[in-house]
């Protein structure tokens, strides 16, 4: 080790220290990151369009435009360049001369506080788009017809009658549904989300479907002869998780025809996955899952559905989740998704004999696909050193279409490695260890554990910016995929059903433990923390156990019986843990963190979103509350007009640095 001097050496030194911090991961790059998403392919397949998000720091919001890139990684340049809006969804149209797309762009003469998402569609090559679209509360989701001449369309009902004048202020709020909250949406009401057709070159606009449901993910036939959808009926479709496939013609007066009709969920939006039709239009590939009790935590298994006859079968029944499906052009087999134990991998399934052939291998997370008419594969995946990136499968391995974050190889990243220990009941459990940057074996770094969302979420492979900040910083991460995780199957996932906070608990203490007895951990100086359900189990977690010196608690909370009604997950609730008059002893169970708070005596900063209904500032403020009222540090910091997933640049980045300051106030002090 080199000791600096004063006078000159130590402006040397000053200057080789700097030179060493500008090489690492700090909060500030969070802004550089480029967040790549929805790749499409041409029509010919030589040609794809795709999204990227990135930090508008002027305007201090994220930001998305459309790109365009050859298959054979020419040409790669943007399609727009919006600084006030976003643009997103690309999709081409049947002859390849057109991108339509959703943005949030102001129509010319359009007050920009009442613009609203709409259809626009642009030369392929580029160019001034022009608006498909006026629909008054907006567009949630579109498809072309094969030819052109339509749009299936996925609209809210309209607020207010056709020329009715907007109010001063808002209506009042007036509901009687079962769910009357949402996430990112706000408070739901009477209106709902129907199916919509567009004539391209008239705009005129005719109603499909109504009633007191939604309808969501159009996907049209390759003939033209159909649209699918996904929806949820019954007397009160907010209940239940029932959601089924249902058929319907392109033209007004049509009758609706259930497809699907197995009890469960038959594609939840949740899942970020379109229904898939087969290249001859007889089939249509979709997600399932298992009967409404068992929620998020029954694996959703890639289905097929017999248009003509309905059969429904699962060609590959594998315990594991399945995402995002496209057929083969001769129809003979499905790629898709398939997520195992801290990866997901692009895979191929045959449908004759359910055999399952893994295209993408390694450590990697893959997030995303797309399959030309003539049988091109791209895949959207990343690592723990490398963000998601589009790039060509083919007989060689992986060919990226140009990189949008070059800029990290300049940069000093720590690794990322697997663990693996068992539980003092035996059981095997994995995770993820970060070492800091410029770690030196036999000495120890002060550690955090991390914990996941979900709770039926996990751990990948993939490019984590907050471990990467905090490795830069001399901290171990440890990131440990407890029972309840995804990845391992069903009755893994079970493990935590309506016991939330001990089995995981116990798991994530046992991890700790083992990199303690690795060397790596310092007993002194442990620190916890997560976000959504990563947060309700960091209240658990330093509820049971005192070693940890500093915890961040960030959209998380521990009263259940407060939650109840107040948060979007009242249905979710009931099937779980039934209702708090009822079921008192696994409502106490699940609010331990509260009940028992005066155990608590780890500093701990509390965040929230102050517009989440997912998981809103109630849980969080109620924790600090507590905390403050038995004198043990605390801080409640609240992030102004967001919702559960923060997305203004400024909040990310104060968000870390803050999360920052506190572990290093008291576990370096």
């Amino acid at each position: 080790m080199r000791i600096c001097t004063a006078g000159l050496l130590l402006a040397l030194c000053g200057t080789a220290v700097a030179s060493e911090a500008g090489s690492r991961f700090v909060p500030a790059d969070l802004a550089r990151l480029a967040d790549l998403g929805e790749p499409r392919f041409a029509p010919d397949g030589n040609a794809l369009a795709y999204t990227v998000t990135s930090a508008n720091l002027d305007e201090d919001k994220s930001q998305s435009d459309l790109w365009r890139v050859g298959f054979d990684g020419s040409a790669r340049r943007p399609l727009t360049r919006t600084p006030d809006s976003s643009e997103w969804r690309p999709q081409w149209s049947g002859d390849g001369k057109r991108i339509a797309f959703l943005s949030d762009r102001v129509y010319a003469g359009e007050d920009k506080d009442d613009a609203e998402t709409q259809v626009w569609v642009m030369p392929a090559g580029g160019g001034n788009p022009k608006r498909l679209t006026t629909m008054s509360a907006g567009i949630e989701d579109f498809v072309w017809s094969p030819d052109g001449r339509q749009l299936a369309l996925i609209a809210m009902d309209a607020q207010f009658p056709a020329g009715t004048a907007k109010p001063k202020n808002p209506a009042p709020i007036v509901t009687t549904r079962y769910q009357f909250k949402e996430d990112g949406t706000g408070y739901l009401g009477e209106r709902r989300k129907h199916l919509y057709l567009l004539d391209v070159a008239s705009g005129k606009v005719q109603q499909l479907t109504a009633g007191a449901h939604d309808e969501i993910l159009p996907a049209w036939s390759p003939d033209g002869k159909w649209i699918t959808y996904v929806t949820k009926r019954g007397t009160d479709p907010d209940r239940h998780l029932n959601f089924d496939l249902y058929l319907i013609e392109p033209r007004a007066g049509a009758r609706e025809r259930q497809l699907t009709t197995l009890p469960g969920a038959d594609l939840d939006p949740y899942w970020e996955t379109r229904p898939a039709w087969s290249p001859d239009s007889t089939r249509v590939a979709y997600l399932r899952s298992g009967q409404d009790k068992w929620i998020y935590y029954a694996p959703w298994q890639l289905a097929i559905v017999d248009v003509a006859s309905g059969k429904e079968t699962v060609p590959a029944d594998i315990d594991r989740n399945f995402y995002k499906p496209r057929w083969s052009p001769d129809g003979k087999s499905v790629y898709a998704l398939i997520e195992q134990s801290l990866v997901t991998h692009l895979s191929r399934i045959e449908l004759g004999d359910g055999k399952v052939t893994e295209i993408t291998r390694g450590e990697r997370f893959d997030y995303d696909l797309d399959v030309s008419a003539d049988g091109r594969v791209v895949v959207l995946g990343g690592s723990d050193q490398r963000p998601y990136e589009i790039s060509v499968v083919d007989t060689e391995g992986l060919r990226a279409l140009g990189r949008h974050n070059d800029w990290l190889e300049g940069k000093q990243l720590a690794g990322v490695e697997k663990i693996h220990f068992k539980t003092r009941d035996g059981t095997q459990l994995e995770g993820l260890l970060v070492k800091p940057v410029g770690y030196e074996p036999g000495k120890r770094y002060p550690t955090l554990l991390r914990l996941h969302g979900g709770p039926v979420y996990q751990f990948s492979h993939e490019f984590m910016p907050d471990w990467q900040a905090y490795a830069a910083r001399g901290y171990a991460i440890v990131a440990i995929n407890p029972r309840g995780s995804s990845g391992r199957g069903f009755d893994f996932a079970r493990e935590i059903y309506a016991d939330w906070g001990n089995k995981d608990a116990e798991d994530v203490l046992a991890g700790i433990d083992h990199v303690v007895a690795m060397g790596i951990a310092d007993t002194a100086r442990l620190g916890v923390g997560g976000w959504s359900y990563g947060a309700i189990l960091t209240n658990a977690v330093i509820a049971r156990d005192t070693r940890f010196k500093a915890a961040i608690s960030g959209a998380g909370a521990s009263n259940m019986y407060a939650m109840y009604g107040h948060d979007q997950y009242i249905r979710e609730y009931e099937l779980e843990l039934g209702s708090p008059w009822s079921n008192r002893k696994l409502y106490d169970r699940a609010s331990i963190p509260f009940l028992h708070v005066d155990r608590i005596r780890t500093p701990t900063l509390f965040q929230c979103g102050e517009k989440d209904f997912n998981v809103p500032c109630l849980g969080a403020e109620q924790m600090y509350q507590a905390l403050r009222s038995l004198n043990v540090p605390t801080q409640l910091v609240v992030y102004p007009g967001e919702h559960h997933g923060l997305t203004v640049p400024s909040y990310l980045r104060d968000r870390l640095e803050r999360n920052l300051a506190w572990y290093d106030k008291y576990l370096k002090p």
